[in-house]
């Protein structure tokens, strides 16, 4: 605790904190719970994955009950929505995320991927630098083209791109 929360006797919200470990655990259950059917090298790999990062969650559930119990954190979610002046931010990150989803089987991995991170900047960085954010963009949309589905042949949606390419080569 910080010495103005002790002054003040406030305890620091961490609610919000245990989101994303939360979700974690009920994916990772989830995901080793359908690998069943797999080849036994994936079903490895999930499982070392699946458990260590079960039990790095489980070690902060830990951490934190035993902060609580000695009144140093609340289950709050304070820290989550403040400051407000982020709240509108987070909803439009949260809308281009959604919207990833939505529109990555018609445009494809690399194109909805680059479209999304130079918004996902832009938004970020109040609109500044936007040769820079293209740029930026373009090279980590094809930088992840070129790792999952040259160099791993991950079967990502094809869109465009991804079909010029395939006919280029």
């Amino acid at each position: 605790m910080t010495d103005s929360q002790q002054e003040h006797g406030r305890r620091k919200p961490i609610g919000g904190e245990l989101i994303i470990p939360a979700v974690a655990v009920v994916f990772s259950i989830y995901y080793l719970w359908t690998i069943v059917d797999v080849p036994f090298t994936a079903q490895a790999s999930a499982l070392f994955v699946g458990t260590i990062l079960i039990f790095l969650c489980l070690a902060l559930f830990v951490r934190t009950a035993l902060a609580l119990r000695r009144g140093e954190v609340s289950l709050g979610i304070g820290g989550l929505i403040e400051p407000t002046s982020f709240v509108p931010r987070r909803l439009v990150l949260l809308g281009l995320t959604v919207a990833y989803i939505f529109v990555v089987p018609w445009l494809g991995f690399t194109l909805t991927t680059f479209l999304f991170l130079a918004l996902a900047m832009a938004v970020l960085n109040g609109g500044r630098s936007k040769g820079f954010i293209a740029a930026l963009s373009a090279v980590l949309a094809i930088g992840g083209w070129l790792l999952f589905v040259v160099a791993f042949e991950t079967r990502f949606p094809a869109g465009p791109f991804e079909m010029l390419m395939q006919r280029m080569f």
